[in-house]
This record gives C-alpha cells, structure tokens and sequence, in this order.
C-alpha cells in the first residue's frame, strides 16, 4: 500500500528568506531608481551650466525638420541657422520680441501663472487650446526638449525653465531663445531670419521689421514674414504700439 505524503508547512527559517528576498529587491530597485535621478540631476544641470557659456550646436526640432524635408519634402534639406551675440541684435527684435510673447518675461521667474489659469479656463471651452508658455519656458523646450504636449514633455519643461532661470538669468535666456527659434522654413534664429527676409544683419532691423518677425513666432510655418497676411499686418501694427507702451529700449534695459 502506498505511503501518503504529507505537505511539510513552511519553517520559520523559509519565511524568513521570502520576506528577506522581498526586501532585497525593493532596496535594489530604490538604489536603482536614486542613482537614475542623482545621474539626470547631474548631467541635466552640467548640461544647463555648458549652455549657458557654449552656444547651441542644434536642437531637436532643427533635426526633425531637416529629416522631414530629406524624405518627405522637396528641395534642400539644409538648416539655417547661425548664433549671434545679444549685443548683435537688434533692440528693435529684442522688445518686439517680449512685446508679442511675454510682457512680463522681465519680473517672472520663469511661470506667468495668471496667464495659465486663464488659458486653463480658456480652454475648457474651447476646440483649439491656447498655451502660455512664457519665453523661458519656450526657451527651455527650443533647447533642451522635444516638441509635443504630453505631460511627461511639460514636466520635464518645468524642471529645465526652473534650471535656466536658476542659472542664466534673463539676459542669456533671451539671447539664446532670439537664436534658435524657429522663424520659418528651415529656418532658426534672428541672423538667419534677418538675412533671409530683409537682407541685413540681425543688427540693423528696424522697429517694423522686428515686429514683422515677431508676430510669426506663433506658429513660423503658417505665417511667413515674407508673405504677411492681413491678420499679420494688424498684429505688426499692435506690437509696433506695445513696443512704445513698454517703453522701448529702456524696458530691454531691465535685463541688463
């Protein structure tokens, strides 16, 4: 007759290597996870601190526009783009610049928070959502990050607009946003788009012809400064008054 075997309960001892494995591997994944943060905290603020004395070689929407145009478009796929010094350009462009897209780019630290709450507010209305990404913001996405409106895009957007802020100071945060904005087709930077649209240095534009740039930051690829249309000419013609409301030169001083 065959012997009945009998199911041994489990020792103290084995219970006690369960629960000592299981406390081994989450210590392992906290030692994991502590040594990922403390290394993109690290190479993150090396990064900001490099660009704040080296210039831009590129940035990620200069690549994405340049593989689009190689497979997808016509014509040369070459980019635009030449970085000049804050003190080779133009005035004009500079408080055209705030002018349009951040009046308060002076006082903030980085967050127009009245802004967002009343875009957030827009917007539950709305069938086209508005941002209200400050200058520092779009300089800390133009330099860092990549294009999009996820969470985890807008998240790491407020650590580097913190970092920029924290480390540059507003004068760099407009010098290099003033350089690697996109201001047309394959085309990056006040120097470029001064020399494409008017023929000049980013030195010489005048008042309207800053403003003409400036009121196709929105969206570059839609308005053309060479091609204004109606709607940009009245917006031209508001940035030309909030550029005098502001007091002109004298409000680009602040940063200096």
């Amino acid at each position: 007759m065959a012997k009945k075997t009998v199911a041994k309960k489990p020792t103290s001892k084995s219970k006690s290597n369960t629960k000592g494995s299981k406390t081994g591997f989450w210590l392992k994944l906290w030692r994991i996870v502590y040594v990922s943060v403390l290394t993109f905290f690290l190479i993150s603020v090396a990064w900001v601190v490099l660009y704040k004395y080296v210039d831009p070689p590129y940035t990620y929407l200069m690549c994405k526009r340049k593989m689009a145009t190689m497979f997808f478009g016509q014509g040369s796929s070459d980019i635009h783009y030449s970085f000049v010094p804050y003190n080779k350009i133009s005035d004009h462009l500079k408080i055209a610049v705030v002018a349009s897209e951040d009046q308060k780019f002076p006082t903030h630290q980085g967050f127009d928070f009245v802004s967002i709450a009343k875009a957030l507010e827009k917007n539950k209305h709305a069938k086209r959502t508005k941002g209200a990404s400050t200058i520092s913001q779009q300089t800390a996405k133009n330099a860092f990050l990549w294009d999009g409106r996820t969470i985890i895009r807008k998240g790491f957007e407020v650590y580097f607009t913190f970092l920029i802020e924290l480390i540059w100071g507003k004068k760099r945060i407009l010098e290099v946003y003033l350089n690697i904005a996109e201001m047309g087709h394959l085309t990056f930077g006040v120097e470029a788009a001064a020399q494409k649209y008017f023929d000049k240095s980013a030195r010489k534009l005048t008042a309207s012809e800053a403003a003409m740039i400036a009121c196709s930051l929105p969206n570059p690829i839609i308005f053309k400064t060479n091609k204004p249309t109606s709607f940009m000419r009245k917006r031209q013609s508001w940035i030309l008054t909030q550029m005098q409301n502001l007091g002109g030169k004298s409000y680009i001083q602040k940063l200096e």
